[in-house]
């Protein structure tokens, strides 16, 4: 294959992926078709059919995510109070756990044992595009995990399992008024409600679970201690909470900084004691 063929092939696709916005596609999905072909002609030399791969556009696999909000730990509160009480136990251990939506949803009674303060991650229920749900096992090893249960809402659970929980061993966790499995769509109206009650804008339910995640890296927690938690194989998304948590760590040595020069140029004390203290 000739070099202008090589540059028209390029040409070609790249006009495919700028024509792909233009029907609607997301830049994640071009992002990933474009590293897709990228990867099947890299085969495709390495197999010699080719001379050279085509695809040399800088950045076009690369997928820019913006970064997503995190509540606070008010927040979670404050939107536990002002949802349906049947789904408070879930907005809590989504914000402190950081649980997704289908592992909540998957939780049986014997998944949790309050005694030793656990929640065993087996299953996921994932909804499908005909409406149909699917429980399947989690999207790696590592999501099988058992995440340990923060001491302070171990009485939350234990009163929902009392009052809401279906019955039994294989009783499910959560389930909706008539005794249904939650559906996504439904449980989003009354997240939403919930917000507006809460006076909270621009969350997803999705949201609490980075929440979850940060608090847990701001505890000093190693990357393989997270990627436990969290369900990774791979350290990338550990790394990620590690840096958002040092930023904020970052902030609050500049903030105790200037409360420093603050207080050394209002006291002129060279006892090295604030008034009306001791050493």
């Amino acid at each position: 294959m000739a070099d202008g063929d090589l540059r028209q092939d390029n040409q070609r696709a790249g006009g495919e992926l700028v024509r792909l916005p233009a029907a609607g596609t997301g830049p994640t999905t071009v992002a990933k078709a474009y590293a897709l072909l990228r990867a099947i002609l890299g085969t495709a030399l390495s197999d010699q059919l080719i001379r050279r791969n085509p695809c040399q556009i800088k950045g076009a696999s690369t997928v820019h995510t913006p970064e997503r909000p995190t509540a606070t730990v008010e927040e979670v509160y404050a939107l536990a109070a002002a949802v349906q009480p049947r789904f408070r136990a879930l907005m809590l251990m989504a914000g402190f756990l950081g649980l997704r939506w289908g592992e909540l949803i998957g939780l049986y009674r014997r998944d949790v044992d309050l005694e030793q303060g656990t929640v065993r991650v087996r299953r996921s229920v994932a909804e499908l595009g005909n409406g149909q749900r699917e429980i399947k096992a989690p999207k790696s090893a590592a999501g099988k995990r058992t995440v340990s249960i923060p001491g302070v809402i171990v009485q939350e659970i234990r009163d929902h399992l009392d009052t809401y929980a279906e019955p039994g061993a294989d009783g499910r966790v959560f389930i909706g008024a008539k005794g249904a499995t939650p559906r996504r769509n439904h449980f989003n109206l009354l997240w939403h409600k919930a917000c507006r009650k809460a006076g909270i804008k621009g969350l997803h339910f999705h949201d609490l679970r980075h929440t979850g995640n940060t608090l847990a890296a701001s505890t000093g927690a190693s990357t393989r201690e997270l990627m436990a938690r969290m369900g990774h194989s791979t350290a990338r998304a550990a790394l990620i909470y590690q840096h958002a948590s040092a930023d904020r760590d970052r902030l609050i040595a500049d903030a105790l900084s200037g409360l420093v020069q603050q207080g050394r140029r209002g006291t002129g004390n060279r006892n090295g004691h604030a008034g009306g203290t001791t050493g």
